[in-house]
């Protein structure tokens, strides 16, 4: 009897910047290590440092956090984090993409270019979470989200340190859901039930 293909797992992409890492551990210290989703996290980073999230994260994670290299494929149960002063893209066949482009909202890595990339190669399995940052960046990568037909997901701008990046998110009228930080993980979870995902082998 023939393997039947492992469906493509959904694509979880996140911007954050200040205050940004302490939402994200909130989320990946909830999400079970049978998480059948991919996770690239594009966190603001001081230029000119090597990033700390990879061992910061993993710490807490089920998942297996790594910095995201050229040419990687990413799979499910995967975290993958942009590396500082580097933009990220994904392309279809859910490969990762670097590049040193001019700064995007005064950020590289910054989430709009990724986003963007995500709604494009992954269409309805791309999901945009918007956590804790100062300024604007993501809320033109929700839109062309939330145009393919993907999910938007936003932190309550209550609940981060910073609430400039979820609000600017939500003033776009893409947004399906604006949920405490704690919260966040259980719609993730819940969004790859709906979509009949299973765990990763």
């Amino acid at each position: 009897m023939p393997l039947v293909p492992e469906p493509p797992p959904l694509v979880i992409g996140t911007a954050s910047s200040a205050g940004g890492m302490r939402a994200l551990a909130a989320i990946l210290e909830r999400l079970p290590a049978d998480f059948a989703g991919a996770l690239v996290a594009v966190q603001h980073l001081q230029p000119g440092r090597q990033s700390l999230l990879p061992g910061l994260l993993g710490r807490t994670s089920r998942l297996r956090v790594e910095e995201a290299a050229d040419g990687v494929r990413v799979r499910a149960g995967h975290v993958y984090t942009a590396p500082s002063g580097r933009h990220i893209r994904i392309a279809p066949g859910d490969t990762l993409a670097l590049s040193d482009e001019a700064p995007v909202r005064f950020s590289r890595p910054s989430a709009d270019p990724f986003l963007e990339s995500l709604a494009l190669a992954c269409g309805p399995r791309a999901v945009a979470v918007v956590l804790s940052g100062t300024l604007r960046d993501g809320s033109r990568g929700v839109a062309a989200v939330h145009r393919a037909g993907g999910t938007v997901l936003a932190q309550d701008p209550a609940t981060a340190d910073h609430g400039d990046m979820p609000r600017a998110a939500i003033r776009t009228g893409c947004v399906h859901r604006v949920l405490p930080v704690e919260e966040i993980a259980g719609a993730l979870v819940a969004l790859l039930a709906a979509a009949g995902r299973a765990a990763p082998a």
